[in-house]
């Protein structure tokens, strides 16, 4: 224990040191939320997967190849094509169009692109951001509860409050900066410890050639490409299911304030490469190490969740407790808590741009300095990182069979599908309108909970729902709307 706690010390204070560096470059709103817009590729990419994929990828899809299996495989080749097209395709267009509009937000990006004077789409985009960061962050935090729990044995509830305090101070400092950095230095931490722990645990195993026909023994569904059912219409929708978790890297604000604070175009085409080979690398070594770990850590007949944990959440917690020495133990803590944090941090600061940048000097004070403002939004940065503290911990109480995949995923929805189908549409379609954009926002936003909390309850067709998830129907309609509104305007104006 001894050692844990030296090395997760060293990781802390890494943590708080960047914070405070960070801090001295801090002079303006620009800086506190997109780092001046100076930021280079290697910084700017690395933080962008770290950001998104969080405690998802440590915990999360690890638990989800050791219980779906090779299914969980479609999940990798839906990021990576996500991750792809993002960078390859919209990410020029988008810091083109932020950079003269001279935008440091998404809503600055959206109204800008409308040539909004009602700040509507700024007061719709600041709310809806709002609420599902503040979701999103509640479940990183309850993350970090459940790490410190099953890791140093540590109560819940003060793991929870001790993360959540190392967060928030280097965040409140160094703001964008801080983020961005300690996103850097923690993404090659999560690199760097998937890519080494399966090959530990491939050297571990007396016949490699044995895995494929054991883990058939173990459970027939976990070499099954195509899901846990003979059912083919219940396959597509789990396969679908699985790979249209990419569609949130088209246009989520966490993710694109990257491009925005990035020094030019020429860095995007660098980094590209970067986020994609990392995406490639990590998301195929999660899922393979859930595999491995079921494949050492289970047999036949027994339940998965009782060595495993709830949705197989424990396997990577497994595996390096019973394959590395208490020292690289410790330090893979480390990397399970950069999972977590590096993407609570980036989050924090959207949510405070939304507040103080674009409710408060758009909308309710444009005269304020920016001395003034860059104080408030520290203060506002706190704000919302303890609302979403009381949220995770009020889940907790409520909710304690929740997985830490369904948390985390349902936040993560609710952003792509309210944000994801009007940025596609901003950027690729000029005859969308300001109320299409709307509509999309407002209609992916209601979508979220309407098709996690009502259709997947309704006999017959819930169980299609249930494994298509929510993020592609909601992604859908959104996009629907959006075009059927900007049409139906469009033709109300050549009237």
């Amino acid at each position: 224990m001894i050692i844990k706690i030296i090395v997760l010390s060293i990781y802390f204070g890494i943590l708080l040191l960047i914070g405070f560096l960070a801090s001295k470059k801090v002079k303006g709103l620009d800086d506190f939320y997109v780092g001046g817009k100076k930021v280079g590729y290697w910084a700017a990419s690395f933080s962008a997967r770290a950001t998104g994929e969080s405690a998802w990828l440590l915990l999360g899809l690890t638990g989800m190849g050791a219980a779906a299996g090779f299914s969980a495989y479609w999940v990798v080749v839906g990021e990576v094509l996500g991750v792809a097209v993002s960078w390859f395709l919209m990410a020029k267009r988008f810091k083109r169009a932020t950079d003269q509009y001279n935008s440091i937000t998404i809503p600055d990006f959206l109204e800008s692109r409308f040539n909004s004077g009602s700040k509507t789409i700024r007061k719709v985009a600041a709310t809806a951001l709002s609420l599902f960061v503040i979701i999103f962050v509640s479940s990183q935090i309850d993350a970090t509860g459940k790490a410190f729990e099953s890791l140093l044995e540590i109560n819940y509830y003060t793991g929870a409050i001790v993360g959540f305090i190392i967060v928030i101070v280097y965040s409140y400092l160094g703001g964008f900066l801080a983020a961005v950095w300690s996103d850097f230095f923690q993404g090659i931490l999560m690199l760097l410890g998937l890519v080494a722990l399966p090959i530990i645990a491939y050297l571990s195993i007396d016949n490699g050639s044995q895995i494929v026909s054991t883990l058939n023994g173990i459970d027939p569904n976990l070499t099954n490409w195509f899901g846990d059912t003979s059912n083919p219409w219940l396959a597509v929708a789990t396969i679908l299911g699985f790979a249209m978790i990419g569609l949130g890297f088209l246009g989520s604000p966490q993710i694109y304030v990257r491009f925005i604070s990035m020094k030019n175009e020429m860095e995007i085409d660098k980094g590209k490469w970067v986020a994609v080979l990392f995406t490639i690398i990590t998301d195929a070594a999660a899922v393979t190490i859930g595999l491995l770990g079921r494949y050492l850590f289970t047999q036949e007949g027994q339940v998965m969740e009782s060595i495993l944990g709830n949705a197989g959440e424990d396997v990577i917690i497994v595996m390096v407790e019973n394959l590395l020495p208490t020292a690289l133990v410790a330090v893979y803590i480390a990397i399970i808590l950069a999972a977590i944090m590096s993407t609570i941090d980036s989050l924090i600061i959207v949510a405070s741009s939304a507040l103080s940048r674009d409710f408060y000097q758009k909308i309710i004070n444009p005269s304020v300095d920016s001395k003034r403002l860059t104080k408030l939004s520290r203060t506002i940065t706190l704000g919302i990182a303890l609302l979403a503290l009381i949220l995770s911990l009020t889940v907790s109480v409520l909710s304690p069979d929740r997985t830490i995949f369904w948390f985390i995923i349902f936040g993560w929805s609710g952003i792509a599908a309210t944000f994801c189908p009007a940025i596609i549409l901003a950027l690729f379609w000029k005859d969308y309108t300001e109320k299409g954009a709307i509509a999309s926002m407002i209609s992916g936003f209601a979508c979220v909970p309407f098709f996690k909390f009502v259709v997947q309850n309704i006999e017959g067709i819930g169980i299609y729902f249930e494994k298509l998830d929510v993020l592609a129907p909601s992604f859908l309609i959104s996009i629907i709307v959006g075009v059927l509104v900007s049409k139906y305007q469009g033709r109300l104006n050549s009237i």
